[in-house]
Order: C-alpha cells, then sequence, then structure tokens
C-alpha cells in the first residue's frame, strides 16, 4: 500500500473518532497540558500540513533522505515543544463546532494535491526537500500516535488499519535505530530489558 493511501486511510480513522466525541468530551484532559480538543486539534495538523507545504514552491534536491532523518534532524532541529502546545491549542480552536467537517474538508484538499503531484515531487520544509512519499510517512505517524492518544483519552475506538500502525511502528524503529538507540528498543522488544524511564523516538 502506498504511502498516500496509508496517510488517507489513517486521516478517515481519525475523522472516525472525531465524529464520536460527544459535546462534554472536548474539554476533558486529552495529554499533558491539551483538551481533547487541542490534542484532536494538533492531530488536525498532520492533514493541514500537507496541503500547507504542496502549496509552496518545489525545492531544487533532496536534503532529507528518510522519514526517519526528518525525525532525527529536521524535527528535533526546529521542534520547540512551548510553540507545539500553542499550535495545538490554536488547531483546536480551528475545529469549531464542525471538527468533522473541517478535517474532512482539509483532507478532501489534500488528497486532491497529491493525487496531482508526479511520482518524485519534493515537499520543501524549511528549505530542505523531502521526497512526498516520505513526507507523507511522517504525516501517517502523527495520525496513528494522536488517534491512538485520542482513543485512550476518550475511550473511543480508533479503528486503524493495522498497516498504518504496522508502518508507524516501523518508522519509530528506524528513527531509533539511527538515534543510536538501536541496541536499547531491540532488547525491549524481544523481552530483555525494559526501556528507559522517559524513551521516546521523538
Amino acid at each position: 500500500m502506498t504511502s498516500a493511501s496509508l496517510f488517507s486511510r489513517s486521516a478517515e480513522s481519525f475523522i472516525d473518532i472525531l465524529r464520536e466525541i460527544t459535546p462534554g468530551q472536548w474539554d476533558q484532559p486529552g495529554l499533558g497540558s491539551w483538551t481533547v480538543r487541542s490534542l484532536a486539534g494538533h492531530a488536525a495538523r498532520a492533514i493541514l500540513t500537507v496541503e500547507n507545504y504542496l502549496s509552496q514552491e518545489e525545492p531544487g534536491d533532496v536534503t532529507i533522505p528518510s522519514a526517519a532523518e526528518y525525525y532525527t534532524s529536521v524535527f528535533a532541529q526546529f521542534t520547540d515543544d512551548a510553540a507545539v502546545a500553542a499550535r495545538g491549542v490554536e488547531a483546536g480552536e480551528w475545529l469549531g463546532d464542525d471538527a468533522v467537517g473541517q478535517v474532512s474538508a482539509a483532507l478532501g484538499r489534500a488528497r486532491a494535491l497529491i493525487e496531482s503531484q508526479p511520482a518524485n515531487r519534493i515537499v520543501s520544509i524549511g528549505g530542505m526537500g523531502i521526497l512526498l512519499s516520505e513526507y507523507l510517512r511522517t504525516r501517517i505517524f502523527e495520525l496513528v500516535v494522536h488517534s491512538i492518544d485520542l482513543s485512550r483519552a476518550t475511550g473511543i475506538p480508533h479503528g486503524l488499519p493495522p498497516a498504518a500502525v504496522a508502518d508507524a511502528v516501523s518508522l519509530a524503529s528506524s528513527t531509533a535505530a539511527l538515534r543510536g538507540d538501536g541496541e536499547v528498543l531491540l532488547l525491549a522488544l524481544t523481552g530483555r530489558r525494559s526501556l528507559p524511564d522517559g524513551f521516546s523516538v521523538v
């Protein structure tokens, strides 16, 4: 299954969760300092950024060779936790009273843009370039992880495609290996040792 297909199906699963959130759940705790609304807004940005980046000019070359490299270099270099938290709150407010309608419309626009791109389309991120297929893997990862977060916060089953979960797990393990934590993760996955407290690949 292509990354475009997995992205689309992961986004649909996310929207299915939004459809089941009750009015009283939106202001309940979501993740960390986020409410359910802010968490959902942050997850929605996985769709909104595709639309945003594909509307920009294409860079000349690929300088980010893989989705794992994105998380070990670009993501770590440009991510500010306070800014991420604030953007989640802002995106949650953008959802308004019709979160399903807002996100569905954004997904429709993102799909149309993806379908119109050549196979070798390069996406610009802060002047650097990554193949669209690899960038979409980062969006699948975000949608999978945060759909699970929403499911845990609300009790609503996520219904994510197993192939999307598998891709997210594969990307997480590749990222861990690139960070030098491959052995630590392998020992945990094979039941030989527990992961250190606070271990994360992002």
